[in-house]
């Protein structure tokens, strides 16, 4: 068996709200396999920990940091210039950053969702288009988009949330035929439920608990892990053969039946 097809030794990777959640956990992963990693994030403190932290776990690794907030368009611009400023292009983007607000359909203020558009869609688009010319250096490179199962059924987020992912995940198919000719692969993955800050105030509920757990087959909240390990998969030379796929991460949430 060829084991670099398991393997991103000589990688860079670009990894967007890389502090914390699963963008942190992928980040790891991504080191792991061997990449070299570059993370952002707003939160310059929780951006400086989570280098630390991963760099303590793996010190054999190189990985980068920058304050950065990819719903600004100024700021995107600066982070795929900081990019390559590194050298030799990019191998792997992972469009991770996200937002949201919960609010029923008609109470959103225009700027509300609007916003919400700009940092889970517009963003991933924009950072890939930027992205694109770095990427197209190599043979063969990819993107990943963390999307949502809510951008394929119905999930209590609020209609803008739903909508955005929805947008990503066809994003992705239309970039993957686009630029499968440029050697990138792109593909998404869709988390359910998964244990981070973002969702633990929704979980600390009881009976809201309950009842994600009895939509779950699988009876349990998924881990940040498991949504890195589904990305990470995609990045590798083993998925050289996968593009335009969206990798639901969901327990069987989306497979339930009654």
């Amino acid at each position: 068996m060829d084991s670099q097809r398991w393997r991103l030794d000589g990688q860079r990777a670009l990894v967007t709200g890389g502090s914390a959640g699963i963008g942190r956990a992928i980040a790891r992963e991504l080191l792991g396999f061997g990449a070299e990693v570059l993370i952002v994030a707003r939160d310059g403190d929780a951006l400086e920990a989570a280098r630390d932290e991963l760099l303590e776990e793996m010190p054999e690794g190189r990985v980068l940091a920058m304050i950065g907030d990819v719903a600004d368009e100024e700021q995107r611009r600066e982070i795929l210039d900081w990019v390559e400023d590194q050298g030799d292009g990019l191998n792997i983007l992972v469009n991770n950053a996200g937002g949201n607000l919960t609010r029923p359909a008609a109470e959103y203020a225009e700027e509300e969702w609007r916003e919400i558009f700009e940092i889970n869609l517009f963003s991933a688009f924009e950072l890939s288009r930027y992205a694109h010319p770095l990427l197209a250096r190599h043979a063969a490179s990819c993107i990943v988009n963390v999307g949502s199962v809510s951008g394929l059924t119905h999930v209590r987020t609020g209609a803008p949330y739903g909508m955005s992912k929805a947008a990503l995940h066809q994003m992705t198919r239309n970039l993957a035929a686009e630029w499968a000719e440029d050697g990138i692969r792109v593909n998404a993955v869709a988390p359910w439920y998964v244990r981070t800050r973002r969702t633990s105030g929704a979980l600390a509920d009881p009976d809201y608990l309950d009842e994600v757990l009895l939509r779950t087959p699988m009876g349990r909240i998924g881990e940040p892990e498991e949504v890195a390990a589904a990305v990470a998969f995609l990045c590798l030379p083993a998925a050289s053969y996968v593009t335009g796929e969206c990798i639901a991460v969901d327990g069987g949430f989306l497979r339930y039946g009654f």
